[in-house]
């Protein structure tokens, strides 16, 4: 007996080889028990998901996740019943009515959580954006908003997408092919899909006119999900699942993903490079030839735009010439023909008084002639440029009140506003220069047209539009007019009319009319003969929200001289001789007045003086402009006002002034009732009294 035992000795070593090399069994006793009871158990499968889930050219179920399965099934020694779904929806359904206990590919999503359980995913793969090789909009998911996104029903991916992205345009149709084909044949804009599935079907489908136009930050991550009330499965799966090694899971994927090494000279690549060299001295010569006929084409291209700009040009000058006479002539018919009547020895010093006045009131109506023939001159050459800045509504119909309100007295004429908007309402986003100019026509006119009645200026937001109406209790207009400027006045922006295109309305209109395209607004009009006039112009409301209040800072009164030094820039001997006998009639002041030829001198002048209070900058100046002088003033000393007066009363150009930092502006022939106010803006009251004491 010991001796047959010691004959075994020598085949202990290979039994314990044996042992070790055998694969211990995942499952407990009690596991395998319930796979036995349930020989049955089904999986759902959804064969229509390239290359994860498919079906072959033998007409059998193939992919990535078949052969997961598989390896599955080995794991725990049982084979699963396969059930095919043709519908998504129905898969998920059958899944949650407990029809089918395993999803054999899916992904995680919130509204499944409720009755699915989720495994760790097999991989992860990017989803890419598929649209039409025509279509050229941005490069990420955010560019798809505003466009037509169509998704398979059911799938992770679209709720997914509706969860971060709720205002987007979804549709939702059958399945993936089916997504990709509406795309092809143009009926949406885009879908999403995982870059396998796209290409797969792009190139099996022949989906030529489709393109991945790039990837997102979403993935598709699939793996298997049971219904949550198996919780036996649930073990069996979970255990399963976590003993498969990554190794074993990258084999799986790079067996599907794995693509062939062709020797370069077999590739199409390396063909279409020997034919492109082949070519290449063809090409040359055939482009060198087209690019000799385009230079050709492009020059004939130009002569015929310059010819058609210059044949436009000559008609819209005859069109002006024929439409402004009217507007110059009747100012011009005052000035020369009061000005005779001052040449009667016999007229009495009321009328000459009365004349001279209205002599005085025809000239600044030709001149706002020809302000607004300059700002025609602008407008035709599309030399505008749009400024959005904070704008104080309630600031800018006070300013209007203020200039208006003299004139308005005159005829009797009661001049009100009715501004529905709140205090922090009234500030907006707003080119301000446009505004005023649309503003100063509409209630010039009104004043103009109105005898002893009325002039309202409301305000109110409607339907985020903002609305300002001019309305006045004046002679009104006549149907035959009135519906020629309404025809002017509604014709769109986007048709890209000239100046010609509105003869009709006058050269106020005119100019309102295209400011107010150009603020991308809209200007109407309503009136009936002899009971008044309404413009209303609407404009988007840009409100703009203060965070804060801005502090301001209070600083002690400054001494000043006995007098008040005004150093006047001006080339111009009238012009000096009349500025300097304005400023020194003017009784509540007692000035000094220095003289600068040009800017140069106006610079040198307030370096060397460091007690001038006030400059009045001419814009057009030799040796140094206004705009340069006063940059260089404002380097020095950056508080000192400097005011800019100038024959250049275009909006623009008033721009362009405060922009070089002066502080004001006054335009020529400077008018004593509008230059005290500004000065009374920068010589206080206080210091007035000083003086006088």
């Amino acid at each position: 007996m010991p001796k047959k035992i010691l004959c075994l000795l020598p085949l202990l070593p290979i039994f314990f080889i044996i042992q070790s090399c055998s694969k211990p069994s995942l499952l407990d006793e009690n596991e395998k028990k319930w796979l036995a009871q349930n020989d049955s158990i089904t999986v759902a499968i959804y064969p229509y998901y390239p290359p994860y889930q498919f079906i072959n050219e033998q007409n059998q179920i193939d992919g990535i996740f078949i052969e997961y399965l598989e390896l599955v099934e080995q794991k725990i020694n049982y084979k699963f019943k396969r059930k095919r779904y043709d519908d998504w929806p129905k898969l998920l359904e059958g899944v949650k009515n407990n029809d089918a206990s395993l999803i054999l590919e899916i992904q995680q999503s919130d509204e499944k959580e409720y009755y699915l359980k989720f495994y760790e995913p097999l991989f992860e793969s990017q989803n890419v954006i598929v649209t039409r090789n025509n279509v050229d909009f941005g490069n990420d998911v955010e560019s798809l908003s505003g466009k037509s996104i169509v998704l398979p029903q059911g799938y992770a991916i679209t709720e997914n997408l509706r969860k971060k992205y709720p205002n987007f345009n979804i549709i939702t149709l059958y399945d993936e092919l089916t997504c990709l084909s509406k795309v092809n044949a143009g009926d949406y804009d885009a879908t999403i899909s995982p870059k396998a599935v796209a290409n797969y079907y792009i190139r099996s489908k022949k989906m030529d006119n489709l393109k991945i136009k790039s990837g997102t930050d979403l993935y598709y991550e699939p793996g298997f999900a049971i219904n949550q009330t198996n919780t036996v499965l649930d073990g069996i799966i979970s255990k399963t699942i976590s003993k498969i090694t990554k190794e074993e899971k990258q084999a799986i994927v790079n067996n599907w993903f794995y693509t062939n090494v062709i020797p370069f000279y077999r590739t199409s690549k390396f063909w279409t490079i020997i034919a492109l060299v082949a070519l290449l001295s063809l090409l040359f010569g055939m482009s060198f030839n087209s690019y000799l006929k385009y230079k050709i084409k492009q020059r004939t291209d130009e002569l015929m735009i310059a010819k058609d700009i210059a044949e436009e040009s000559n008609r819209l000058k005859t069109n002006f010439i024929y439409n402004i006479p009217q507007e110059i002539r009747t100012p011009m018919n005052g000035i020369i023909g009061l000005s005779e009547f001052l040449n009667n020895e016999d007229l009495s010093l009321e009328d000459r008084k009365k004349y001279t006045q209205m002599i005085i009131g025809n000239s600044k109506e030709l001149l706002s002639i020809i302000d607004n023939i300059l700002e025609i001159s602008q407008l035709q050459s599309n030399r505008f440029t749009l400024r959005l800045i904070e704008v104080n509504l309630q600031n800018v119909f006070q300013n209007l009140i203020s200039n208006y309100k003299i004139k308005a007295e005159e005829k009797n004429i009661e001049f009100l506003i009715e501004n529905k908007l709140k205090d922090q309402e009234n500030i907006v986003l707003m080119d301000r220069p446009k505004l005023n100019k649309i503003l100063n026509i509409l209630i010039d006119n009104a004043i103009r047209y109105t005898e002893d009645g009325s002039i309202k200026l409301f305000c109110d937001v409607e339907e985020e539009f903002l609305t300002i109406s001019v309305v006045d209790t004046g002679i009104g207009i006549s149907e035959t007019t009135k519906n020629k400027i309404i025809e002017s006045l509604t014709i769109p922006s986007s048709t890209d009319k000239t100046i010609g295109d509105y003869s009709g309305m006058g050269l106020g209109l005119t100019i309102a009319k295209k400011n107010t395209d150009f603020i991308g607004g809209q200007l109407q009009l309503i009136s009936e003969k002899n009971k008044g006039t309404s413009f209303t112009l609407k404009v988007p409301y840009n409100p703009l929200k203060k965070i804060s209040a801005k502090t301001t800072r209070t600083s002690k009164p400054i001494a000043k001289p006995e007098k008040n030094i005004i150093l006047i820039a001006e080339d111009g001997e009238t012009n000096f001789l009349f500025l300097k006998t304005i400023l020194t009639k003017m009784n509540d002041y007692d000035f000094t007045i220095y003289r600068a030829k040009n800017g140069k001198e106006a610079v040198s002048i307030c370096q060397e003086n460091k007690n001038i209070d006030l400059v009045l900058m001419d814009i057009k100046m030799p040796v140094m402009d206004g705009y340069d002088a006063t940059a260089y003033i404002k380097k020095m000393r950056p508080n000192l006002p400097v005011i800019a007066q100038t024959a250049y009363s275009i909006e623009e150009d008033i721009q362009k002034a405060l922009d070089a930092g002066c502080d004001d502006f006054v335009s020529k022939p400077v008018d004593r009732k509008i230059l005290k106010p500004i000065l009374n803006k920068y010589f206080s009251v206080l210091n007035k009294r000083n003086k006088a004491s």
